[in-house]
């Protein structure tokens, strides 16, 4: 198993005779791990991209010819050109873009200071597009593909104590809806995903706690705060499931733009519809009267 920076081989032709190319960030662990095992699993090439290539291991040695770990920081805007710049030396083509790279952060917006939230900025949104504008050349090339953006529930309404998460992720959901207008000529489709609460280690090893705990902010954030820590290893949601579902979407000739996850996704979202709706309601002749006299309505 390769697991350094280069592909076993060189060439286009070189590499195993596949259906789909892969890259998908933050594949050691979570829900990168599950879908690289389920793309590995149809036949697929999988370039994992993650921190620590070594916890790869395993995947390697039952698919050597088709598993291409890569040391990828996303963090560090060289680093995804040189990953697609391996995979276009390798297999030719990229098809589909999986950006699952992230963590989260709890806290009040008063609480956290900037060197705490700065850095999910840099992971949860900068990472993404960076990795993003560097595969866009190769796939457009390749002739179409998908982009799987991975956002939250948190991503389409926010929550007590996930201001900052909220605004990395809300940040994810628009500059994707524009990227699937603007890639849309290219046969190039993108997939927003939101899960909802999974059993994975979200609310354990990727997420930290603002160090500062204010007393006003108790009853709000603090709640947040507790409540997170207290269910970590118990939210409801399957990532097998989650990702097979996913997998489905990927694969599908038209996929949704937006994929929700999980019960307590699709309920959040519904709810913050109705709240929309309710809102602009008593609202929306006065909205319509501020255009200039004789403007059309």
């Amino acid at each position: 198993m390769t697991t350094q920076n280069q592909a076993p081989n060189s060439g286009p032709n070189s590499g195993p005779n596949t259906d789909k190319v892969w890259l998908i960030t933050g594949a050691s662990s979570g829900f990168g791990r599950i879908l690289a095992e389920l793309a590995l699993a149809r036949g697929d090439a999988v370039v994992a991209a993650a921190r620590n290539p070594d916890a790869l291991a395993d995947l390697g040695e039952r698919y050597p010819q088709h598993l291409m770990p890569f040391a990828l920081d996303v963090t560090d805007r060289h680093d995804p050109a040189a990953a697609v710049a391996a995979i276009e030396e390798r297999f030719g083509r990229l098809d589909v873009l999986v950006n699952n790279a992230g963590f989260g952060l709890i806290g009040a917006v008063e609480e956290l200071e900037p060197h705490e939230y700065r850095p999910m900025f840099e992971t949860n949104l900068f990472g993404l597009i960076e990795t993003t504008r560097a595969a866009l050349p190769l796939m457009r090339r390749s002739g179409g593909g998908r982009i799987v953006n991975l956002s939250s529930v948190g991503g389409f309404t926010g929550r007590q104590g996930f201001g900052l998460y909220n605004a990395s992720k809300f940040a994810v959901e628009g500059l994707s809806e524009a990227l699937a207008e603007e890639v849309a000529p290219f046969g190039i489709k993108v997939i927003i995903v939101e899960p909802g609460a999974f059993c994975t280690a979200f609310l354990g090893r990727s997420i930290t706690a603002g160090a500062t705990r204010l007393a006003a902010y108790e009853p709000t954030s603090g709640a947040t705060r507790d409540f997170s820590a207290a269910n970590n290893g118990a939210q409801p949601g399957d990532p097998a499931r989650g990702m097979a579902l996913l997998m489905q979407a990927i694969l599908a000739e038209a996929p949704p733009l937006r994929l929700p996850l999980g019960r307590d996704a699709l309920a959040r979202i519904d709810r913050k519809l109705a709240m929309v709706a309710a809102d602009i309601a008593p609202w929306r002749s006065r909205s319509e009267a501020t255009a200039f006299d004789g403007s059309p309505s």
